[in-house]
């Protein structure tokens, strides 16, 4: 049986084009260095995270925002909102005009219902925990609680607040999925190969086909392609691993 056709997965049933599952972060310190990735992958990626770092850059980060849309490419803002819920509102309800898919926010359930007031057609990803977090760190924070019993609860109150999904970790995804069902936006960063998950601050990670089969609806991928040899090659083998999951071709 392949894993597609295997009922024991929780494989996302939403019509999401598979080549435009693979969000790649662009984690890198300016403009012209987001770009220049951004051309040596092409075609291969549609899909594109830009967080803090570039946010910080002395480049306009939003005027990349707009650069990468006129090259018709989709952008996920990943800065983590966290503050007073009517400051969270105001930073969605200016970010509306940006006509970006999805915005992180990194705090209580007042702040995710703050900002999905505002959303308007965009969405609303609640950070459950950070993949870069595990057990041992979220006991240090003063969680008496389970990674995975913090991350569903998380989830459910985000989305009783409105939220359109969730930021998870391919190990917590199967749980995500089988208690909340298809209506849920998981989206997990994290991704490393197998033989890779050591090496770096990530902690809780998965790889491409855990990360699908489990409930994943997109991943996030950034080190292991920006740091390849070859970053379109790694981004084309990612896409034909994503394309085999779904029974489509990439692109």
């Amino acid at each position: 049986m392949s894993p597609s056709s295997d009922p024991s997965v929780n494989r996302s049933r939403k019509a999401i084009p598979p080549h435009e599952r693979l969000i790649v972060a662009l984690d890198m310190p300016g403009r012209e260095r987001a770009l220049a990735l951004v051309d040596a992958l092409g075609d291969s990626v549609v899909f594109y995270k830009l967080g803090l770092e570039l946010f910080m850059s002395s480049d306009s980060y939003f005027d990349l925002v707009a650069e990468l849309q006129a090259r018709g490419k989709k952008v996920f803002v990943d800065l983590k909102f966290f503050d007073v819920p009517e400051t969270v509102a105001a930073a969605v309800r200016q970010l509306r005009s940006r006509h970006v898919e999805f915005v992180t926010v990194h705090g209580n359930q007042e702040m995710v219902a703050a900002a999905a007031q505002e959303k308007n057609g965009l969405k609303i990803l609640a950070v459950t925990v950070l993949t870069s977090l595990d057990q041992m760190d979220i006991e240090d924070l003063g969680f008496q609680v389970d990674v995975d019993d913090l991350v569903l609860s998380r989830a459910r109150r985000a989305m009783a607040a409105g939220a359109d999904g969730v930021i998870s970790s391919g190990v917590e995804a199967p749980a995500l999925r089988s208690s909340m069902g298809d209506e849920l936006v998981i989206v997990t960063p994290g991704i490393r190969p197998v033989l890779n998950r050591l090496v770096d601050d990530q902690k809780r990670t998965v790889d491409v086909e855990q990360a699908f089969l489990g409930g994943a609806d997109y991943v996030v991928v950034g080190r292991p392609i920006r740091d390849a040899p070859n970053p379109k090659a790694a981004a084309d083998d990612i896409q034909r691993r994503i394309a085999a999951l779904f029974d489509a071709s990439p692109g």
